[in-house]
Parts: structure tokens; sequence; C-alpha cells
């Protein structure tokens, strides 16, 4: 990197110009490190390096300088006005280089390397686990390395490449795809001996099981307390597949995805599927993604066999009995 001049003889160089001169991106990278962690330790884990080299590294930026960077406590480190400096410049050139690592991830020409995917154990369990394996067989070059996670990954950092994931209203900094709707209804295990068909209503009084606040289904909340099913309420628990297990325990009536329900003989459809509680599934990735060949060829294949799923993902009519 040039160095900047002065504009008058024999002027020293400016704090920038020796900033710019004097430090590496991993000088940065550990400034950042320490910054965000608040601790030496903690960004010792972040970089995967020893504390003591974390120590040596800071003592050796802040020598070159001639600067404190960060203020020494009992609680931590906690940056100088000259640390969070450069710190914000540190983030700056972190999401730089990330940026270019979507863009030349884009450019290749044939479907094949990794595609980093992140969804939840329900749709993996009642719905993907299959149709990846279909993929596979058609795109033997791209190998799909799969992060089971509830909570949306940050897929601008690169925690993941896509996401296919439930979702009304999914991130605005993100694009996709609506591949279909899913659809919901009441589910109980054969032997309560309930009828398919009653009202909501009439089901007051058997054991419900509620979602944990950790599944943060707002709707499903509201729902059960509008049909006033919060006291009936025995066991909750905070992921589909949990409450599926719960279901097949004889534990309680619940509320589940059709599609994850509807193939466990040993379960009974009570109620058609709830439009309140319909959703859609998304494909989602990062504006940067979508000139990937790898991606496209998943999302193409997942939009055809998804959507001719659809029906059945949208669930069952009691009425009709069509699935």
């Amino acid at each position: 990197m040039q160095k900047r001049t002065s504009r008058k003889s024999g002027n020293p160089d400016t704090a920038a110009d020796k900033t710019r001169s004097n430090l590496a991106w991993n000088d940065f990278e550990a400034i950042l490190a320490i910054a965000t962690a608040g601790s030496l330790s903690g960004a010792a884990r972040g970089l995967g390096v020893s504390h003591a080299t974390v120590f040596r590294r800071l003592g050796d930026i802040e020598k070159r300088l001639g600067v404190t960077l960060f203020e020494r406590s009992r609680t931590g480190y906690r940056p100088t006005v000259a640390g969070e400096e450069l710190a914000d410049t540190a983030r700056i050139m972190d999401e730089a280089a990330l940026a270019a690592e979507r863009k030349v991830a884009g450019r290749d020409l044939e479907p094949t390397g990794e595609i980093w995917v992140t969804t939840t154990d329900s749709l993996l369990m009642g719905l993907l686990a299959p149709l990846f394996t279909e993929f596979r067989e058609k795109y033997p070059g791209i190998v799909l390395d799969v992060a089971v996670s509830n909570q949306l990954f940050n897929l601008t950092r690169r925690e993941a490449d896509v996401a296919i994931r439930p979702s009304n209203r999914p991130p605005e900094n993100l694009i996709g795809r609506p591949l279909t709707t899913i659809g919901q209804a009441v589910y109980a295990h054969r032997s309560f001996g309930l009828p398919p068909g009653a009202p909501v209503d009439s089901l007051i009084g058997q054991p419900w099981i509620g979602a944990g606040p950790r599944l943060q289904d707002s709707a499903l909340d509201q729902w059960m307390d509008n049909h006033q099913l919060k006291p009936s309420c025995v066991y909750r628990v905070d992921t589909l597949v949990s409450i599926l297990s719960a279901i097949r325990s004889r534990m309680g009536l619940a509320v589940l995805p059709c599609y994850l329900a509807d193939g466990d003989p040993d379960i009974i459809q009570l109620t058609d599927p709830i439009p309140e509680l319909e959703y859609g599934l998304w494909f989602l990735m990062h504006p940067d993604l979508r000139g990937v060949v790898r991606i496209h060829a998943l999302m193409d294949f997942l939009t055809d066999v998804v959507r001719a799923r659809s029906q059945r993902l949208a669930g069952t009519s009691l009425l009709s009995g069509s699935r």
C-alpha cells in the first residue's frame, strides 16, 4: 500500500499514514476480535490461538503505533477512541472480504462443489431428507452440508449459503423463492379414541401439548389463547419433532404441520388444516449468490419436487378426504 506524503516538506507523517503503513490484516483482525469479545481469552477463542499470542500481538501493535488501543480493567478490555476507530475499519474490511468471497463463489460454471444449507429438524425429517437424496443422484458433483437449526443462520456472513425455512415474512435482505404453503392441523394418538372432525371447542377438556417459548410460534400461541386451550396444556416443548414425539407417547393433543404427522399410522388428524396457522416454505439466499450454478440447481430442483407435493403439504381436508 502506497504511503501518502505530507503537503509541507519536513512534516511528520500523520497517525492515519502510520496506521496504513504499519498494520496488516491480521492486526486488524486481532483488534476486532478483542473489541468484539471484550477480553483476550474471548478473542483467542474466536481467532483459534492462545491467550498469550493475542496478548503479544496487541502489545506489538500498540508499540508500533505508539498509541493505547484498549483500556485494561478487571472487567475486560474496552477500546479507546483509537481502538474503536481501528475496530470499525476492521469491520468494514471484514464485510468487504465476505462480499468478495460471495462474488467469487458465483463464478463456477458447472454444478459442482459444496452447498451449505440450513433448515429445521422437522423439515429435514418430514420432507427434505429423501429429496436431498434425489438431488444427490441427479447432481453427484454437489456435496450438501446441512446445518439443522430452528434459528435462521446469518447468510450475509456465510454461516450458510441457503436457507430452507418456514416463514410468512422472510428477511428483506435475502432473496429467494416461495416453494409452497404448509398446512397445520390438530393431531392426537389413535388411543385417545377421538373422532376426526370434532369442533376444536369440544377438545378443551383434553390434555394439550404446547409450543415452548424458544419455538417462537406467535401465531400458534395466539390461536391456542383464542380457543382457551392454554389452561389445558400439560406439556410444552420447543421443537416440532419433540411435539410429534410427545403425541406418539400419548401425552396429549397438539397442532403440527401436516407433512410431519400424516405419515404416522398411530396418529389421527382431528381437524381440517387451520387457515390462520398456514405458512410459506421459502428457499432463501444472499443476493450475491444469485449467479451460482450449483445453488440454482438446488433451488430449481426443490421448486419442482416440492410444488409437485403441494396438495399434500397444504394438508388433508377431512370433508373431502383428499391427499
